[in-house]
Order: C-alpha cells, then structure tokens, then sequence
C-alpha cells in the first residue's frame, strides 16, 4: 500500500509516524514545534486527532460532565482545551505540506472524516476505540482512501470482524498492533502477537506503543513490523493524558535512527562472505600447511599436517581429504598444501556452449595459469607496479581488456577530486597505464587495428558519508574537466558503473557518481564514453535505493559495451558466485542479451585454482542463457503453429 508517495509494507523502509495527538493542548505554536522537531527526528508522518464534541459525545455529559464519571470528566477537560477549529486543522496541513512531512489525522466522528476529506489527508487513521465501529468505518470506506487501523481494546473474533468487512469492501489498510494501557506494562505487550496478525490476516502489521522507552518499538521492527507510531511530546511533564507515556525529542530522534539501522541489519536469508570478512579471514583463519618435511611419494599422515595463518590455502575441513594419500611432490615443512595435492586429477575446465564472449581477469604473473584459447579476451586488472615491469609476452589470439588501476599505495585514483595533487597523481597514473597499454597491445591479435577497452572507477569515494547533492553535481563537473584532458587515442575508455557501498583499504566507503542511472546516463551522453556494467555493483545500487534493477538495466542498456559479472547481496555484498546472491541471472541475461558484449565472471578470487571460480560462473551464466534461448524458441514456435 501507499500513504501519499510512500510505500508501506514488507521489503519497504518502516513507516514511522509521530503521534502528535492532543498533545499541543489547543496551542497552534506547539503544535507547529512539533511538527518541526518530527522532521528533524526524520520520522514520515505527523498525526493529529480531530473531534466534533457535539458529535461523539451525550449532550447531558457534555453540559454536565460532573454526572460522568471523574475519568470521563478528566477527558473532556483535556478535549476541550485541546480543541482546535477547522481552521487550525487546515492551517497545520498546510504547514506540513511546506514543510515536506505527511500530515495525517484521526477522525473519531463522521463530520470530522469531512473535515478531513477537504483537508486532502493521503490516508484515514483509526483509533483502537473505533476498530468496532461500523458506522464510522462504512463511512471511511465511501472515500477509498488507505486506512491504518489499531486493535488495542480488542478481542481476536472484534478484529476478525473488522478485518472481514474492510476485505469484502476491497479496502487497502494496515493493522496496527497496541495495548491501550498509559504507559503499557511491558509483559502486556505481547509483541509476538503481531506474527499471528500478518500470518493471518496478510495485510501489512505494524505496532502503536504505549510503553515507557523505545526498545519494544525497536524490537517490533526487528519482527517485522511496517509501521511505528509513537506518541510525541514537547515536554512529557506537561498537563495532558498522553503526555507522560509520550517520547521528548532525544526519544524519537534515537528511535528513528535506530529503526533505521535495524532494517540495514535484518538483511535476508542468504549468507554470504563479506568483503570486509574475506580480508579478516584471509589474516586470521587459518589453512593446511605441512608439520614437517614430506618426501614426494611418501604416505601423508595426520601428524604430517598442521593448521596456520593465512588462510589462503586449504580449509583445515579438507584435512581428512589429505591424510592417507601420497605426496605427488616434495613438500618443505610450513608450506600451504594445494588443492592439487588432494585432486587426483588436474582440474576439468567446462566446455564453452555459448558463442557469448567470454574473458577471464589476468595478472602478468599469472596469465599462463588461467589462459584458455576458447576465451574471447583477456581482462588484465592492473595495479601500479604492473605498469613498471616489462611482461614477458608472446602472440596471443585473443582481444586485450584493461582495467585501469584503482590506487597508488594509500592513494585513491581519483577523477572525480577537486585536489590538484590528486588529479596529479589520478593523471600520471592513467597516463603512465595508457603507455604500458600501448606497449603490450600488439601482442594481441583479437585486438588488432581497434582501441583497447580500458576501464575506469570515476572515483568520487568519501569515508564517511554520501555528499550533499551539490556536492555530488561538483563531482561530475570535476570528472567531466579530467576526462577531456584525457588522450584516448588507441583507447576504448568504458566508465564503470559503483557500488554504493565500496570497500576500500579495508573498510567500507561511501560512492557518491556513478549510482543513479539518469546521471551516468546523462554523461555518456554528453562526453561520448560508454559504460564496462557492472552486474553485481548495480544489484548492490539498486538494493540500497529501493530500485527496481530490471528498469535501471534497461535505462543504461545503449551505454554498456563491456560486462562484468557476479552475484550480489545486500547494500556491499559485491562479487558473489553466480546463485550465491539475489540477483534473478534469467531477467538480467534476458534484458542484456549480451551476444556482442564482452563478459568477465569478476568473482571475488576467482583467479585460485587457474580461474576456477570463474569456469563456474561461466557455466552457470551459460545454462541460464541456453534455458532463456530454448524458451524463446519454443515461444516462436507455438506462434507459429497458431
């Protein structure tokens, strides 16, 4: 559902409303404070509470409360008092507006719903004393506007009947779960309640606290709740009903950035290794290395082999594989066994069924290992001292790929800078790499008599948190300025497309060019560079901004001359085997259709075992291509037949 232009429900940020209420006691410069503070707290709604007296309550109470009881005397007291006139009520909407907070509010009467109405409210909130009120709910219903509803004061077959008559009138509402006690008992709570709700009655569940604090409203997203309402105060000492049970402003700002970091932290049920993981474990856990000197031939015992840092090598899981066969080389004491001391074979590479032209990533020292004379072109990821040494290269029939180095020891190759010594550094770089480029090229036959494919991170990175948007708009101006200084003769410059989220000298960075498809889009628009598209940067832009990849695919499509490709999970959970993450290949494959482009499995250490994680992600890339083919020929075939 929506409420105005946001989404509520599963998969979408949490719906955070303030619950003003009564709570200004009648006072419009309060109630304006209120809504100031709200925003600044980053919550996306304000809610008031409008009432006709003459409407809801008997007119004998109302001209003498003194018969009521002294509970019911106490809340027309405060009613009174926090009455605000229909003026008022227009007035704050349109404070809202101004301010880019929604404003909403609960009718507790038919006249107030008109009210209301005229007012333009995206959605109708209901109170937990209303939930049984047909009457004003047949009414709600005649405006076809979303409905939030609370149960406190409920019993299940109450809400069942509710739930039923809102269904059968084809309504959009969300459930709110709440126990109507100021404050609630925590062990009233029952939070575990709200599964039962979304279980059942398949409609978005959030919950409306009452409690003192703020930990059960956060443990309630953590459940899964799409909506939290909160009361607000500017004083929780201040006459009122709802003050005292109400959260001051430190309250709510610290509920809302908390709420916002648990969602980052609920994540999914895929598991994966992430990057700053891979690092961590890569120093800290450990691999099978020999406890002595073994003779080639020679029957490995367990006492023969012992587990040390790094843990780049043999997981210590495989010892078992070990034990008990033969050393098929001599085997120094401390040295990392191989995983060719356990195969009894050297390792298969698969068979290329695809004419999609594929391309393993290569360094000069290890070119031989993974070269493959099926594979369309080589992708050298080069690193500053590459660019120093002089290769020791032969003909090769394949096309020639570079990827642009991303840093000179702590230096970041920056484009994107505004710093004269980092567009320095950033220039005589990529000079220095275009000179090696040039040197090496003719040994490329694929390559021959076309511009080298040369791919660049625009840069753009900050440690600490994404830039403003004028900021962001420098950034393009800079890198726009560094690429026309730029000599691309006999270079195929290919921007690559960032994730959002990237790691860099082991920590996580903020991107901020090169996420937002109109942006890259308009670039290579205006300086004529194509796009190298990054598949899994991409997923990981799309998670982080609630975009649909699909559409960002398609808006970039006319750009992309190269691809890299991997799964990915999360916001940084970039480079994952193909099937590891949560990007769905067949929609991918499907909008591509990569026949003409260059493809690179960019697997994170695909390169081990002579690129044997990158044969895996060729064959799965490759089964998922076929099955689109076959389905697509089948489809022309029935039309044909019709």
């Amino acid at each position: 559902m929506f409420i105005g232009n946001k989404p509520v429900g599963p998969g979408y940020p949490v719906f955070i409303i303030a619950e003003i209420g009564i709570n200004h006691n009648g006072r419009m410069g309060i109630a304006k404070k209120l809504i100031d503070d709200a925003l600044k707290a980053g919550v996306d709604a304000v809610k008031f509470q409008k009432r006709s007296l003459n409407d809801l309550y008997i007119k004998t109470y109302l001209e003498n409360p003194e018969k009521g009881e002294q509970s019911l005397q106490y809340t027309l007291y405060s009613l009174r008092r926090a009455d605000l006139s229909d003026e008022q009520f227009f007035e704050l909407s349109d404070y809202c507006r101004k301010c880019g907070i929604l404003f909403l509010c609960t009718p507790w009467d038919r006249n107030s719903v008109d009210i209301l109405e005229q007012i333009g409210v995206p959605a109708f909130k209901v109170s937990s004393a209303d939930l049984t009120n047909l009457d004003l709910l047949e009414y709600l219903v005649e405006k076809q506007k979303p409905l939030i509803l609370s149960t406190g004061m409920s019993r299940i077959d109450e809400i069942d009947h509710t739930v039923s008559f809102l269904k059968n009138s084809h309504m959009t509402f969300a459930m709110l779960h709440c126990v109507s006690a100021y404050p609630a008992p925590n062990d009233h709570i029952n939070l575990r309640f709200m599964k039962w709700m979304m279980k059942k009655y398949q409609v978005p569940i959030g919950y409306s606290g009452h409690e003192r604090g703020i930990a059960i409203s956060e443990a309630a997203v953590a459940m899964g709740a799409c909506i939290i309402e909160r009361h607000f105060t500017p004083d929780r000492t201040m006459d009122g009903p709802d003050h005292a049970t109400s959260l001051e402003f430190p309250g709510l700002a610290k509920l809302v950035r908390d709420i916002r970091n648990i969602e980052q932290a609920m994540g999914n049920e895929t598991r994966w290794i992430t990057r700053g993981e891979v690092i961590n474990r890569e120093v800290l856990a450990k691999s099978l290395v020999a406890a002595a000197k073994i003779p080639k031939g020679s029957l490995i015992t367990r006492s023969m082999i012992t587990a040390k840092s790094p843990g780049n090598g043999i997981s210590p899981q495989k010892i078992r594989l070990l034990v008990g066969s033969k050393a098929k080389r001599m085997i120094e004491k401390d040295s990392p066994f191989l995983e060719s001391d356990i195969s009894s074979e050297k390792m298969i590479r698969r068979n290329i069924r695809t004419n999609l032209r594929w391309g393993f990533i290569v360094r000069f020292h290890d070119m031989e290992t993974i070269y493959d004379s099926r594979l369309s072109h080589l992708e050298f990821h080069l690193n500053e001292q590459d660019i120093k040494i002089k290769p020791d290269l032969s003909r090769i029939p394949q096309a020639l790929v570079v990827h642009l180095p991303e840093y000179v020891n702590d230096n970041l190759v920056n484009p994107a800078s505004s710093a004269s010594e980092e567009i320095k550094l950033a220039t005589d770089l990529i000079n220095k790499s275009f000179k090696k480029i040039h040197e090496i090229s003719s040994f490329f036959e694929g390559s021959s008599n076309t511009p080298i494919k040369t791919i660049l991170h625009p840069g753009g990175y900050t440690m600490d948190n994404f830039v403003t948007i004028f900021e962001r708009k420098k950034y393009y101006k800079n890198l726009r300025r560094f690429l026309d200084n730029l000599d691309l003769k006999g270079i195929e410059l290919l921007l690559e497309n960032l994730p959002p989220l990237p790691w860099i000298f082991g920590g996580r960075w903020f991107s901020n060019i090169f996420l937002e498809e109109s942006e890259i889009a308009e670039l290579c628009i205006e300086t004529g560079i194509n796009l190298c598209f990054d598949v899994s940067h991409a997923a990981l832009t799309c998670n982080y901004f609630k975009k649909d990849l699909s559409s960002y695919i398609i808006h970039l499509k006319p750009f992309i001359r190269h691809l890299h490709i991997s799964d990915a999970a999360g916001y940084d959970g970039e480079g994952l085997q193909i099937g590891d993450g949560e990007i769905n290949f067949h929609n991918v494959i499907r909008i591509l259709n990569p026949v003409e482009i260059g493809i690179t499995p960019e697997i994170w250490q695909g390169h081990r075992m002579g690129g044997e994680d990158f044969w895996v992600a060729l064959e799965k890339i490759e089964t998922i291509f076929l099955a689109d083919q076959m389905h697509i020929r089948d489809q022309s075939s029935e039309l044909m037949v019709g």
